[in-house]
């Protein structure tokens, strides 16, 4: 694999990164002010944020897998002091405890690294998380009216997808149907969907392709090439063209406008992922997808803090988007 070493070196880099750190933590009263960020998240510290050290962590369990002889012993040093049946039942209860935090995106990530971490030493460890996130996801499904349309964190599309597929491989058909359900009431009968305002200036996800990319996971094929065809008439042809360029990037260490550089990754990802369900321009989308990927490769592990925190996991989806 291509980047396996460098890709897996710098997120060891930025999980041992302490601070800056965003806690995120809502204090319940006065006694509960010591936000030191490996006293609250004892597994989930470093990168930034909660989050972003999940996701991280995932990626060097994918990389493990995917090229275990080329990333070297400290990934998987790191990942034996973080991924403890102690440190892992902190995070659950202070999950339990706060059933909105870190809902729905923190959620759809941490799900990814336990069914990511399935067939390693750390799953045994892993297995109360996925069974604390299963409960908060089917608790929270039936009271959310409306789903979110926008390309941050609390995008509906995109959390349903990787919770569908986390759960898909960890066997709970009772989330996955659940996550199905929704996404077919939320979704299933959008037509002609309006990409002109994409996207905002924050966003690291695309609302139609993350829609797009969650349908192509809940649908049988040729339903699949249908709706698409109907969700985005002109995708590759005449229309959408701009979901297919390179969105304006920043590098400065601005976190919002680092949003950017994630967006091409995801669009990437998606592009690759929805391709197959329209043939007769499927070149025409995987040449979006590399331009955006070739465009933001090099602040995957290069640029500054803001965005190597968290990259590298928007690098490996478009990167097995194949």
């Amino acid at each position: 694999m291509k980047y396996a070493a460098a890709w897996a070196g710098i997120a060891c880099q930025v999980l041992d990164t302490t601070y800056p750190y965003a806690t995120q933590h809502a204090s319940a009263g006065p006694d509960d002010v010591d936000v030191t960020p490996d006293r609250l998240h004892p597994a989930f510290h470093g990168s930034y944020d909660w989050h972003s050290s999940v996701h991280m962590q995932w990626s060097l369990v994918r990389l493990l897998t995917l090229a275990p002889d080329e990333v070297g012993p400290r990934p998987a040093e790191l990942l034996n002091k973080r991924l403890t049946p102690e440190a892992i039942a902190v995070e659950a209860a202070y999950l339990r405890a706060r059933p909105s935090y870190e809902r729905p995106y923190g959620w759809a990530w941490a799900a990814m690294l336990v069914a990511a971490a399935r067939d390693t030493p750390w799953a045994a460890a892993l297995a109360p998380l996925g069974e604390v996130i299963a409960d908060l996801v089917l608790a929270w499904l039936p009271k959310q009216a409306y789903p979110v349309r926008h390309g941050v964190h609390l995008n509906s599309a995109f959390a349903l997808a990787l919770l569908h597929e986390a759960y898909g491989v960890l066997g709970r058909a009772d989330v996955v149907e659940a996550v199905r359900t929704r996404a077919l009431e939320w979704y299933g009968e959008d037509t002609a969907y309006d990409t002109r305002f994409e996207p905002s200036g924050t966003d690291f996800l695309s609302p139609a392709l993350s829609e797009a990319e969650l349908m192509r996971r809940v649908l049988p094929d040729a339903e699949f090439r249908s709706w698409l065809a109907a969700f985005l008439p002109g995708l590759g042809v005449d229309a959408h063209q701009h979901l297919l360029e390179v969105p304006v990037t920043d590098d400065s260490g601005d976190g919002q406008l680092a949003h950017l550089g994630g967006l091409a990754l995801s669009r990437a990802w998606q592009l690759r992922t929805i391709a197959p369900a329209l043939p007769e321009v499927a070149d025409v989308l995987r040449a979006g997808a590399d331009r955006q990927v070739d465009a933001v490769l090099p602040t995957v592990t290069d640029g500054d803090f803001m965005s190597t925190h968290w990259l590298v996991s928007f690098a490996l989806l478009a990167d097995q988007a194949y």
